[in-house]
Order: C-alpha cells, then sequence, then structure tokens
C-alpha cells in the first residue's frame, strides 16, 4: 500500500495537530507490511510478512521521525501520539535541533573521520559557557578601539557575532561564505556594528575551528556539522534511511530552513510524511525560522486546509475588526463587550488595576485562576514583581513561563555564591558586607528545628535573622581578607544581646555549619563545589519543605549550571595546550564563575518540571512570544499595555542580521520599507494568534503613560479607543 504525504495548513487551534495524530495512528493500523513490523519488533521470517531487502530495515529501531518546534510542544505532541494510539507505537518525539545534536554525537566517529578531528568525545557548550569562553578566545581583537567602533559593550558584541553562526547554520550556508553574505547584505548605512564583514567572517573561522579541536559543540556548529557533512554524506544517508520509513512534525514554520533538506532527503527515499503548517503562528522568525522556504515543502504532498478557528475562541468574532482597526485606524467598529478596557494615567496604576480586577473576579467565582493568563510584550522587572506581589497578597498564585531572568537575580543563587566564598580559600575579594548580611537572611529560613515559630503565627519559610540583625551582624562579625575571610561568635558584637535568641542561635548554626565545610575541605571531603552548593541547599534551603517553584527552578538551574562549567573546566585541563588553566589552582574556577553570573548571564533554563500544588492552579504570566511559543490558551486574557510600540516589534526575539539568512532572499540588503512591512505582517500574526487562544474574555490594559513617563501610541491604541471601559460597565461585570 503506499500512502500520500500530507501538508495541514491551519490557523491556531484549528485542530492541526490532533488531526496529524490521528494520520499517523491511521498509518500504523493500515495494512501496510512494513511500518507495524518496526513496531512490533516481529522478525520477519516468522511473521509471514514480506520486506523489500532494497530498505534492510532494523526493527529494533524507530520507524517514524516525529519533531516538534519547542521542548514544550514536544513533551505535548509525544503524551498526544500515546494517548491517541493507547501505547502500541512509541515514538521519540523531538525538537528538529535536538535531531541534529544527537545524530551529529551518534555520528561522531564518521566526523572524525570526514574532518579529520582529534578522537575525543563530543561536549555541549551551553549558551554561557559558549559566550564566555568566545569572549576570552577573541578578546586580543576585541580591543577598546573595536568596541568603540561597535559602540557596544563586550558582552553584547560576542553574543551578537555568535549569532551569526546560528543563523546561518540554520539556513544551511557554511561558515566561510558568512563573509561574502554579510558583504552583500550590510551596506554602510544599515551597518549597525561599523565593523568589516571580513573581520566578522575570520572571527567566527577561528571559534569554529577552536571549538572543533577541542570537542565542543555549539547549537550553530552542530547545525552546520549536520547540515553540511551528515545529511551530504551517501554512507548517513544509507543508515537514514534504514531508520526511518516515516516523517512527522507539527508547526513547520518555525523550522529551520536546513529542515526541509532532512524532509525531502526521506520523501525521495520513499518515506511517507505528515506536516503542519500554521500562518497565523509564526514564532520564531527572526530566530533562524525559515517559514516562507519550508512552506515549499507543500508541492510534494497532498494538501489538506483546516479552515476556521476554534468554536472556542474569540478570533472568529474579534479576528477580522480587531485587524481592520489596526491597519486602517479610521474604520468605525465598536467592540463587543466580551472585550473590555482597563485604563489608567500611569502604568503603576495600570498594573495594581489589573491584578485587582484579576483577584476580583477569581474570589467571586467567576474564573479560575489557571483560567488567566497575562500577556505583555515585554515583562520588566518591577511590572513582574508588582503583579506576582499583589496577587499572592490575594492568595493567588503566578507563574511565568519560561522566565528569562539571570541566575544572580535569586537572592537563594547570590547566598549561595557568598557560601562559595567563605570555604574556598582565595576568594576573599568576591565578599562584601551587604552580600553577607544578605546570606544570612536567606539561610535562616529553615536551618534547625522549628518548633516554637511553628506554634506562632510566623510564616515557617520567614527568616529567622531579618535584615537589621544580619546587617548587625555582618558590620561587627564579619571579617573580610582577601584569602580567608571570615565570621566571628555572635558575643564578638558588644551588644550581642539585641539579636535576640532566634536570630543567635540561626547565626550560630551557619557558623558552625561553615566551619565544618572548612575542615572538610581540608580534609579533601568536599568532591567539588558542585557538592558543596548540594549540601548548603539540603542544609538551609530545602531541609524535607517544598519549595516554591521559582526558587526551586533557580536552585535546579544553579546546579545545572555549575555541573556544566565544571565539566567544561575539566575538559580544558586535559588539553596539553592549557597549561595554564591545569596549573591553576581550584579557586580561580570558582571565582571566573562567580563573576560569570555576577555580570548578569542569562543561563540555560533547566530541565523542565510541572509544577505540581498550588502552582498547577495559577495565572500566567507571560510575555507575548513566550505565550505564543508555548502554544497554550485560556478562558481570560489580559493584555498588558496594550498601548506599547513593543507589540509590533520583534525585539530580543530577533536577532540581528536575521533577515540576510533567509533563503528566498539570501544576502540581499533590509531595508526600513521590509522592517515597516515585516512589523504589519508579524501584528496581523500576533492578533489572530492570541485571539484563537482566549475563549471568554479579553481585557485590554492600556496606561496613557509609559514608565518612563512617554505617551503610548503604539499600533493597537485603535483597539483602546473602539473598548468600552470597565468603569462603564463595572468591573467584572
Amino acid at each position: 500500500m503506499i500512502f500520500d504525504s500530507i501538508w495541514m495548513v491551519g490557523s491556531s487551534r484549528s485542530g492541526k495537530t490532533t488531526r496529524l495524530v490521528e494520520q499517523f495512528a491511521m498509518w500504523m493500523e493500515a495494512e501496510n507490511p512494513i511500518l507495524p513490523a518496526l513496531y512490533t519488533k516481529k522478525n520477519k521470517h516468522n511473521s509471514g510478512i514480506h520486506i523489500p531487502n532494497n530498505l534492510h530495515i532494523n526493527q529494533t529501531l524507530s520507524g517514524f521521525l516525529v519533531l516538534a518546534a519547542n521542548n514544550e510542544n514536544r513533551r505535548q505532541l509525544s503524551d498526544k501520539i500515546m494517548t491517541s494510539t493507547h501505547g502500541k507505537y512509541p515514538v521519540r518525539c523531538q525538537t528538529p535541533l535536538g535531531f541534529f545534536q544527537d545524530e551529529v554525537i551518534l555520528f561522531w566517529p564518521l566526523l572524525i573521520n570526514l574532518l579529520q578531528l582529534k578522537a575525543q568525545f563530543p561536549v555541549r557548550l551551553r549558551p554561557e559557557t559558549e559566550q564566555e569562553l568566545a569572549t576570552k578566545l577573541w578578546r586580543e581583537q576585541l580591543d577598546e578601539e573595536t568596541l568603540r567602533r561597535a559602540g557596544m559593550g563586550e558582552y553584547r558584541l560576542v553574543r551578537r557575532i555568535l549569532d551569526l553562526l546560528q543563523l546561518a547554520a540554520s539556513a544551511g550556508v557554511m561558515s566561510e561564505d558568512i563573509t561574502t553574505i554579510l558583504t552583500s547584505a550590510l551596506l554602510p548605512e544599515i551597518n549597525s556594528t561599523n565593523l568589516e564583514p571580513e573581520f566578522l567572517g575570520s572571527l567566527l573561522l577561528d571559534w569554529r575551528n577552536w571549538c572543533l579541536e577541542q570537542g565542543f559543540l555549539t547549537y550553530g556548529i552542530v547545525t552546520e556539522l549536520y547540515s553540511q557533512y551528515l545529511v551530504t554524506n551517501t554512507q548517513y544517508q544509507q543508515q537514514l534511511y534504514k531508520r526511518y520509513q516515516g516523517i512527522l512534525a507539527d508547526d513547520v514554520q518555525d523550522y529551520p530552513a536546513v529542515a526541509r533538506h532532512l524532509f525531502e532527503l526521506l520523501l525521495e527515499s520513499g518515506a511517507v510524511g505528515g506536516f503542519s503548517y500554521n500562518p497565523d503562528g509564526i514564532v520564531r522568525w527572526g530566530l533562524g525560522a525559515d517559514p516562507n522556504y519550508m512552506e515549499g515543502l507543500a508541492v510534494r504532498c497532498q494538501g489538506e486546509t483546516l479552515t476556521g478557528f476554534s468554536r472556542s475562541s474569540l478570533a472568529d468574532m474579534l479576528a477580522a475588526p480587531m485587524v481592520e482597526l489596526v491597519t486602517e485606524p479610521m474604520t468605525l467598529v465598536q467592540l463587543p463587550q466580551t472585550v473590555q478596557l482597563i485604563q489608567t494615567t500611569s502604568r503603576a496604576q495600570l498594573l495594581r488595576q489589573t491584578a485587582e480586577t484579576i483577584a476580583q473576579a477569581i474570589h467571586r467565582g467567576q474564573v479560575q485562576p489557571q483560567e488567566v493568563a497575562i500577556i505583555a510584550p515585554g515583562l520588566d522587572a518591577i511590572a513582574r514583581y508588582t503583579l506576582v506581589e499583589i496577587l499572592n497578597k490575594q492568595g493567588i498564585p503566578v507563574k511565568s513561563l519560561n522566565d528569562q531572568r539571570s541566575l544572580i537575580s535569586s537572592p537563594q543563587v547570590r547566598a549561595l555564591l557568598t557560601v562559595l566564598a567563605f570555604v574556598y580559600p582565595g576568594l576573599g575579594r568576591l565578599v562584601d558586607r551587604d552580600g553577607v548580611a544578605e546570606m544570612l537572611v536567606v539561610l535562616s529560613g529553615k536551618g534547625g528545628e522549628r518548633v516554637e515559630e511553628e506554634k506562632n503565627e510566623n510564616s515557617p519559610t520567614s527568616p529567622r535573622i531579618d535584615p537589621v540583625r544580619a546587617g548587625l551582624i555582618a558590620d561587627y562579625c564579619f571579617v573580610p581578607h582577601p584569602d580567608t575571610p571570615n565570621l566571628l561568635p555572635a558575643h564578638a558584637f558588644n551588644r550581642w544581646d539585641r539579636l535576640g535568641y532566634n536570630a543567635t542561635t540561626a547565626y550560630g548554626e551557619i557558623l558552625a555549619w561553615l566551619t565544618q565545610q572548612r575542615s572538610q575541605y581540608a580534609l579533601r571531603s568536599i568532591p567539588s563545589p558542585i557538592s558543596l552548593l548540594d549540601r548548603a541547599i539540603q542544609s538551609f534551603l530545602w531541609n524535607g519543605s517544598n519549595l516554591p517553584y521559582d526558587q526551586l527552578a533557580a536552585l535546579r538551574e544553579l546546579l545545572e549550571t555549575a555541573q556544566h562549567y565544571w565539566e567544561i573546566d575539566t575538559r580544558l585541563r586535559q588539553n596539553p595546550a592549557f597549561k595554564d588553566i591545569e596549573d591553576r589552582d581550584k579557586h580561580h574556577t570558582i571565582a571566573e564563575f562567580i563573576k560569570l553570573l555576577r555580570r548578569g548571564t542569562i543561563t540555560a533554563n533547566p530541565y523542565p518540571v510541572s509544577p505540581l500544588g498550588p502552582l498547577s492552579n495559577a495565572v500566567t504570566l507571560a510575555t507575548i512570544f513566550q505565550y505564543r511559543s508555548s502554544r497554550q490558551s485560556h478562558p481570560w486574557h489580559f493584555w498588558l499595555d496594550t498601548g506599547s510600540p513593543l507589540w509590533a516589534k520583534g525585539g530580543a526575539a530577533t536577532l540581528f542580521g536575521a533577515p540576510y539568512f533567509l533563503l528566498d532572499r539570501l544576502g540581499e540588503p533590509w531595508t526600513a520599507e521590509e522592517e515597516q512591512l515585516s512589523e504589519i505582517q508579524r501584528l496581523k500574526r500576533i492578533l489572530a494568534d492570541l485571539l484563537a487562544r482566549v475563549s471568554t474574555r479579553l481585557y485590554l490594559c492600556h496606561s496613557e503613560l509609559a514608565v518612563n513617563g512617554q505617551e503610548q501610541l503604539g499600533p493597537l491604541l485603535p483597539l483602546v479607543n473602539a473598548c468600552v471601559s470597565i468603569e462603564e460597565l463595572g468591573v467584572g461585570s
């Protein structure tokens, strides 16, 4: 039986993924002598099934390559397939980049032979480690004069150059060709870096070659190795044909161009494919995705269009008039009462009124916390803190989607880094009075038996050393020293009686623990700084209790980041070319790790764990990019800062040089007219996508003045003018 590949097009929540999973189940259950055998592991000699010799199917391997746009969608797609097929055909669902990485590592011996590399197992660099090592490698070239010409700091410039390698690799462009593309695309009047393309290209080639010599893999290098050396290799292609006779790819509009090369290779070999495409769901344009190029895959498939929006969404009723209002502001349209307005003069008032509106609706029983989403074009720390604080005080939990904040913003992380400086010698210059006081407050939250306090009304997580007493201890008991900073006993403070029993007891416990760890370090009983961090977490922060989800995520992120950092350090110490690293004391590595985090580096997210308990019924707080990427939906939406100009901007979700590496306009300059047209298209997609993800009520939250005091005149302002204020309707009506 011959199956036709299918290409499904539909708007957000139109049933594309469900239809894709149903098609997969149909293929599996059809009278096909090949595909079911892959999953039931029947032997072709005793099953009575004839398998063509030219396929050489290995029945212990997966017969279907299943891909999703990102990790969250990957988990959801995998669960849907398992549910739909009752687990009869287990599949391994991956993201495109995850698949490329697994293939590069699996076929690393082949790449060693092709590229004449050193025979060593590859180690993947996380973004924060990639940033630091590239900075060190390029430090001589990125001198003060170069940074002055670029008009930006070293950190930002290094990140921008590294992003070019990722963009080029995603487009299937070799590193050697980056200079040519930049030369044709970066006209003098639009070259925002003011650096020569030849200079940028040479830096990237040096970085790529250095990483391959050390066995380091970055996202960009992984993608380049796969697209340039594996997919084009005959030996690899033969293995690919044996392993996969089918492809299932959801939301391919967010895939890089090199994914199409893989799909076409499999389709030409006779594999069957199912693909879904959402023209309104393009989220990763500017981050390496090439939706126009991926759409060209449709000519190889049988087309299928899922018309209309989900019946439970507001898109069917509101998408057309809202888009018309935004694109044609003079249109006279009155939005229905399902769209309500929260309007204030200042942004501070807006944040408070938005939170209070949510709290009132929840307390009245109109909506559950898990049915509410607050979506903003950008969430600054003040807005995030204000919303979370007000709602938490009302007993309403809040969860942030993929909160991209630096680790050092967490008090628990800062306290643990201070602990490292007290145990390991040579780190005294990284400790100051304020850091010591904060460490005492944080570590006094759980230590010891707290029977007396738990009898009182105090929260079991409230610190026993408050900030005032912690400041007194830091002033009188902290002894600075460049090598061995120390803490004196509480009675070294003449008026130590002012500390009180609880604070004195908690301080004594912390002091005793630090003294014990120092003794164990002297006896070489602490295997690594990671072990010390884990001990501190177990002793002071965990202690058998349930931490808030955001704190737990930060601690897991810290441990994963530290483990990766020391793994890379171990690899570098094994290289004879890095004798200076090998001969350094351990405290130098710890100092560099602390400095890395204190620079505000955004580390990779920890392995995701779904929130349990109260946070499973929490208000969702997210940026537009985060919310659309997660493909979630909620009955109630609150669009924060509706008048902001950021609604039409790509912001951090658009990398420098992204338009230059789109295959339908490779190497062409990006003009102001094209940027304006791109913003209009982006705004239309955002409106259609978000409206398809809200089913009951939409609140437009607008303040006349932004944080900086300027008037808000963003592209969604016509929606505000066409909306009925909740003061006229009554809050929560």
